[in-house]
């Protein structure tokens, strides 16, 4: 069993939660398990929510309060910790940019849009402003800030492996003009050939496919169990349930085999990216 890792609670409001957490179940005597027994969560997310590495949902925060007779103390520091998170990512999705960055493997499927780390701000802007189009523009900064803040993930040789399964429609329905989706294309070819991420293309004409619906993530880690995570508009959830991370993992094996090959997935990218520079894209 490996080591267990102190907490430095002065390092984030979630942390000191987390490590307050920690202490008042283990001076109680309990362990993870028992702590949320009767609750619908499992010892695994307790414990990352001790470490800082998630937020604690409402219903687990009274779950808790009841179990440990801490009389409402992490039900009324809830609050505060979502505060402390949401600085430039919605709420729903701050649980998941901290859990990306300790992510040992990224499978991604979108059918809808660029994958936000490989995201340039003219096309951020665009899916911004589409989804929140009474935002100031200082809103729309932040959340452009936020997205870029996340392309170490695809560009750092430090970063997760990471593999991305795109929509041929990404390609052939721009939401910025030649130009913009030209350099945005090119982009991604780019840091495809540093061997940063694998890219593959699903073809408009493949037929029936696993993940007919909104954007899915399935993350892998070195010392905690994997998570799938589903995004639509305004909302996101993430399933850790192991027996269903396992169907959901095995669908993301098919949809990969439907999937074109990377190099020639990765020749489409470039190819697209040279028509719009041209003005020769068609749909």
């Amino acid at each position: 069993m490996p080591a267990r890792k102190d907490i430095d609670g002065s390092a984030s409001v979630p942390a000191f939660y987390g490590k307050e957490l920690r202490w008042k179940r283990e001076a109680a005597g309990h362990t993870l398990q028992e702590t949320v027994q009767g609750s619908y969560y499992g010892a695994s997310y307790l414990s990352e929510i001790e470490r800082g590495q998630r937020r604690m949902p409402v219903d687990l925060a009274r779950h808790v309060d009841r179990f440990l007779k801490t009389d409402g103390f992490f039900e009324r520091r809830c609050a505060d910790v979502r505060k402390a998170r949401r600085s430039k990512h919605a709420e729903y999705c701050a649980p998941v940019v901290e859990m990306e960055a300790r992510a040992k493997e990224i499978e991604e499927w979108n059918p809808m849009f660029i994958s936000g780390p490989l995201q340039l701000e003219p096309y951020i802007r665009a899916v911004v402003r589409a989804s929140c189009p009474r935002d100031t523009e200082e809103a729309v900064k932040t959340k452009v800030e936020g997205r870029r803040e996340r392309a170490w993930l695809f560009e750092d040789v430090k970063g997760p492996e990471c593999w991305v399964v795109l929509h041929e429609s990404i390609l052939r329905q721009p939401i910025i003009g030649a130009d913009a989706m030209a350099e945005q294309l090119a982009h991604i070819v780019t840091v495809a050939e540093r061997r940063r991420f694998i890219p593959q293309i699903l073809p408009w004409n493949s037929g029936a496919h696993p993940f007919m619906m909104g954007m899915t993530w399935l993350m892998t880690f070195t010392d905690a169990p994997p998570v799938m995570y589903t995004e639509g508009m305004y909302s996101g959830q993430i399933i850790d349930e192991p027996d269903l991370v396992q169907q959901y993992t095995s669908a993301y094996d098919r949809l990969r085999a439907a999937a074109l090959p990377p190099e020639e997935s990765l020749h489409m990218i470039a190819t697209a990216a040279e028509d719009y520079a041209q003005g020769k894209q068609r749909p």
